[in-house]
Parts: C-alpha cells; sequence; structure tokens
C-alpha cells in the first residue's frame, strides 16, 4: 500500500450529521413515495434471516417490503411480518424473481440465501438484471460467498454496497482474515476501486468506502452486536434508506455510512437498555424508532 493515502479519512459519529443525510417525509405522500425494497433472502430453515432484514427495512422507513424466499418460509414470514408482500418458490422461477425486481426501488440479496446450485443461479439472475444506477443494490452474506466462489460474477457488481465482515472479505480479496484487521481502511478502499462499489467492511469501526477520495470510520456501535442476525439488520436498514433515494440526493455512499451509523445507534441503545451481553438482532431493529426520532426531531 502507499504510504500516501489516496482518500481523506472522516469519522462518522455526529447526530446532527446524520439528521441532514436522512430522507425528507413530505407531509402529502403514499407508500410508494418511500420506496419499496426488494429482499432476496432466506433459504430451507432460514427465515429469520430474510425476516430480519425486511423489517430491518420496515422499521427504517421504506414504504413498501417484499420477501422473495422459498416456500417454506411463507406460514413464518406472514406471522411474524404481516405487512410484507412474501413471493415465494418450491423450485427457483426467473421470471417470477425479475417481475419482483421490476416493481422494486432497491434490492437486498444474500441473506440467509444458502451457497446451493440454485441459489447461485437467483444471484446470477439479480446481478444480469438489475442496474445499480437505477435500482440500488446491497448484497451481503451469502451473496458475497457465491460470488468469491464464482468470481466471473464479480463483474456484474458494479455501483452495488456490499458488506462483508473480515471473514467474507477475506474469500472475496485473498487477504487473509489477520492482515483485513489489521489494514481494514486500505484494503476496503482498493476492492471498492477496483471493482467499481461501496464497500462497507464491517468491524469494531466499520469502513464505509467507494473508492474515491472520502473514506469513512463508523464509530457508534459496540460488542453487544456480534450476534447473529446483526448483519441481516444493517441490509435491511441500508435497502430502506436507498430505497428512499428518490426524496433526496443521497449517494450510495452517503446511504450506506448513515445507515452502519444508525445501525450502530441502534445497538448501543440496546446495549444501554440491555447490557452488551444480552443484545440480539431483534433488539437492534427494535431499538430504531428511538433512534431514529431522536435523530429526527
Amino acid at each position: 500500500m502507499n504510504a500516501k493515502k489516496p482518500y481523506a479519512l472522516f469519522s462518522f459519529d455526529c447526530e446532527s450529521d446524520a439528521r441532514s443525510l436522512i430522507p425528507s417525509r413530505p407531509e402529502r405522500s403514499c407508500k410508494g413515495d418511500f420506496g419499496r425494497v426488494l429482499c432476496v433472502c432466506g433459504s430451507k430453515g432460514m427465515a429469520g434471516a430474510a425476516y430480519l432484514s425486511a423489517k430491518g427495512a420496515y422499521r427504517t422507513g421504506a414504504g413498501l417490503v417484499e420477501i422473495f424466499t422459498h416456500e417454506s418460509n411463507r406460514i413464518i414470514l406472514q406471522t411474524l411480518l404481516p405487512e410484507a408482500i412474501v413471493t415465494t418458490f418450491e423450485s427457483y422461477s426467473r421470471d417470477a424473481l425479475l417481475n419482483s425486481i421490476e416493481k422494486a426501488d432497491c434490492i437486498v440479496a444474500g441473506c440467509g440465501m444458502g451457497v446451493t446450485p440454485e441459489s447461485r443461479a437467483l444471484l446470477s439472475d439479480i446481478l444480469h438484471s438489475v442496474d445499480s444506477s437505477r435500482t440500488p443494490l446491497v448484497l451481503d452474506a451469502d451473496a458475497l460467498n457465491l460470488i468469491s466462489r464464482n468470481p466471473s460474477l464479480l463483474k456484474y457488481t458494479k455501483g452495488a454496497v456490499i458488506t462483508p465482515h473480515a471473514k467474507e472479505m477475506s474469500r472475496l480479496t485473498g487477504y487473509s482474515v489477520a492482515e483485513i484487521l489489521a489494514n481494514p481502511s486500505d484494503i476496503a478502499y482498493s476492492y471498492a476501486q477496483k471493482h467499481s462499489l461501496v464497500c462497507v467492511l464491517k468491524d469494531r469501526h466499520t469502513v464505509v468506502s467507494d473508492g474515491g477520495d472520502r473514506l469513512y470510520i463508523n464509530k457508534s456501535g459496540n460488542s453487544g452486536m456480534a450476534t447473529g442476525g446483526s448483519g441481516d439488520v444493517l441490509s435491511g436498514i441500508l435497502g430502506g434508506i436507498l430505497a428512499q433515494r428518490k426524496n433526496g440526493s443521497l449517494t450510495p455512499l452517503n446511504a450506506a455510512t448513515l445507515g452502519v451509523y444508525i445501525h450502530g445507534l441502534c445497538g448501543d441503545e440496546a446495549a444501554a437498555s440491555l447490557g452488551e451481553h444480552s443484545v440480539m438482532a431483534s433488539d437492534i431493529i427494535n431499538a430504531l424508532p428511538t433512534v431514529l426520532k431522536r435523530i429526527t426531531q
């Protein structure tokens, strides 16, 4: 890495900065004004990932959320989140997916998706069908694992927001986890620049870079957030913010930075009430109303 950094470091740790970025909510409006998020998430036995992502998007202000998932998850999801549209399949249908994509203002893909041949075909169809400059795309978890196993898919990720933790980043880049933890900023920057995307490299202080001249270090959050499903919630929060971009001029970089900060604030709110040992992913979602109300007032 060069001794002189090609980017300037900025800490994101101020609620007033977040307030200036949060999409507006016009008094005269309908659900269509606040965006439709499509969560392509979940597989057999992984309904929870789809639920956490979809509810995170709703609680962040999305007008409508659709979940595209396996049929075995239908009853669970319709029970846990009756507000969501649930579109399911027994065997993956490309036509059904494309119909859902056509209606979406943002797509979140990968949470609990699995790394089967069927999920690879599903992800490949998403990447081939979505123009991220028009319909923002958030890729997390198994979407990233599938890409690391099928590098040819990388050429279709331009403009996407990816949210790897260190082990997922290791699979994507070939660096060891230790190397990534020792130098997250340069590695996130280089990967984002090389592939023309936004990299949210999750860590104690998450790094957000689009490969440009500004790199953000997030300062909210705590160890209680190191729990199953926390990343699914973050993906949903990012999807909810990106779907609302029609009410503002947020860049994908600013939207990602804002989402990471809000996610961390919710973790801090949950830990203040429950203690860091007891925070669960659902507690992060439950803190969203309090955090967003405080920021926006």
